[in-house]
């Protein structure tokens, strides 16, 4: 008597320690339950809007301008750097000149005279180029600096408008944080009563579905996803929960009432 106690006692041991088959009835309410839970999550994210990408567009249009703004600047300092060079060159065509023309007073013949008138036309049409790219330099130095003034504006104002968007953001995001949090973290429980090829093929149907529904219920005789008929056999399939079917048309996972109410009557 002793040693078939045991013996019982140990089978009852095994089978509380072996993992508990999950009825498709059951996968199906998880799945349900999943559906409903990252509906509530993207209802949350449309809430956001489009801020987070506007705010994006804005810190992009920032950096845009930043750069622009660095680029004329440093095409303004080249500038500069060009326009003095030109005036030291002027410096030294009018040193030249002078030394020409003082050269002109000692000459011996005309031929020395004239070479030296030469240098001295030379010398001056260097000078009056010199003085003309100097004055083209100035004129884009002044087109830089509208540019830089009209993107400094810009700047600024782009600047305002992504600090009351980046509070706006925040604020929706504070608000909203801590319930989408506790969202995923169901959905996380969620996933864990369903076998991972179930929760892999659910999510491949969501990110392929316009409207994130990967889990509809039967509605009028129709699929709840694409509306298109379902014959009754089919019909009568879902309602048995013996296996997870699928819209031959739309490949959404099908569910009747049934498992809506145990959905409900479980929330």
């Amino acid at each position: 008597m002793v040693a078939e106690s045991n013996t019982e006692n140990r089978k009852a041991m095994v089978q509380a320690e072996e993992p508990q088959e999950i009825s498709v009835e059951r996968k199906l309410v998880a799945l349900y339950t999943l559906q409903q839970i990252d509906s509530q999550i993207d209802k949350i994210r449309i809430i956001r809007g489009e801020l987070p990408l506007e705010v994006q567009d804005l810190e992009d249009e920032i950096a845009g301008l930043e750069t622009r703004i660095e680029k004329y600047n440093n095409e303004t300092a080249g500038l500069k750097q060009q326009i003095a060079e030109k005036n030291l060159a002027i410096k030294d065509s009018q040193t030249l000149i002078k030394r020409y023309e003082e050269q002109q007073q000692n000459v011996r013949n005309n031929r020395e005279y004239d070479s030296l008138s030469k240098e001295i036309e030379f010398q001056t049409l260097e000078i009056q180029l010199s003085e003309k790219r100097i004055r083209e330099y100035n004129a884009k130095i002044e087109d830089f600096s509208r540019e830089i003034a009209d993107a400094d504006r810009r700047l600024e104002e782009r600047r305002g408008d992504l600090s009351v968007k980046k509070a706006e953001l925040q604020s929706i995001v504070e608000e909203t944080e801590k319930e989408e949090q506790d969202l995923l973290e169901k959905s996380k429980t969620s996933e864990e009563v369903v076998e991972d090829r179930l929760v892999m093929a659910y999510k491949r149907i969501r990110n392929n579905a316009r409207n994130g529904l990967a889990v509809v219920q039967i509605e009028r005789d129709a699929c709840g996803g694409c509306f298109n008929k379902i014959p009754p056999q089919h019909q009568l399939d879902i309602r048995m929960h013996k296996k997870v079917i699928v819209c031959e048309y739309c490949g959404r996972i099908l569910i009747d009432q049934d498992i809506v109410a145990k959905y409900h009557s479980e929330a």
